[in-house]
This record gives C-alpha cells, structure tokens and sequence, in this order.
C-alpha cells in the first residue's frame, strides 16, 4: 500500500510543480504587464489552488503510513530525528515547509478574490503564489527525484 501511494504523490509532484510554476509566473506577469484579469487567470489559480490540497491529503496518508517517518515509533527519540538529516526531511523539514506552501496559496487565492481590479487581483497572486513556489522548490527531496 506504501509504494503505491507514494507513487501517486510522487508523480502528482510533478503536476504540482507544474501548475504552481505557471500560476506563479502568470500572476507575475499579468502584474508587471498591467494585463486585464480575464476567466483563465482565474482557473489558473484556482488549479493550483486545488492540486495542491489534493497533495496534501495524500502527502497525509504518506506520513502516516511512510517507514521514513518516526515520529509514531518508539525507536527514535526527537534529538535523533534532528540529528540525521534525511530523517529530519522527512518527519519535519519536507512536511511543514509543504503545508505552508499550502498556506500561502491558500491566502492569496482568498485575498485575490476579494479585490475588485485586475492589478490588485494578480498583485496578491503574484506575492504568496511567488513565496509558496520559493518554499516548494526548497523542500523537494531532488534526491529522490532525479
């Protein structure tokens, strides 16, 4: 069951990857262009918006269910976790800087809904899709990737 789902949050890595790499640089541009706001930016967003919870809920069931992680096991203790950096990855560093990626998308799609106009619109995109996509990118496990 293991392997299993961590192929689909592997592969479904990839489309997140994807999809908050075009909302990020299409909010960016649509702000540094002074473009008009028009339906696709709005699903641009919400898509990102949207795979990236589906990430999350299975990136849940991972942590739960991963021999990576220990935090449930009474073979390794905190101080133990912090020291091995691959353990560290993955019982913290990988988990938390990936729910707040999550968080940021999440406020920016909230906040950009709320503003009337179009530069506002994909000035708030722009900032925190731009900080999740930063924290996304730095958490990667590349190793695992490539």
């Amino acid at each position: 069951m293991y392997q299993a789902i961590q192929i689909v949050h592997s592969y479904w890595a990839y489309l997140v990857v994807l999809v908050v790499t075009l909302a990020t640089f299409n909010a960016i541009i649509g702000f540094i262009r002074k473009r008009a706001y028009v339906p696709k930016d709005f699903r641009i967003s919400l898509f990102a918006l949207i795979v990236t919870h589906i990430q999350l809920l299975i990136g849940l069931v991972i942590f739960f269910v991963s021999p990576l992680v220990v935090w449930f096991s009474e073979t390794h203790g905190m101080g133990e976790i912090m020291k091995d950096s691959t353990l560290r990855l993955y019982n913290v560093e990988h988990p938390l800087t990936m729910i707040l990626m999550i968080v940021f998308i999440t406020i920016g799609y909230s906040k950009h809904k709320k503003k009337l106009t179009s530069t506002p619109k994909f000035k708030m995109l722009a900032i925190f899709y731009t900080i999740a996509w930063i924290l996304m990118l730095s958490r990667i496990p590349w190793a695992q990737w490539l």
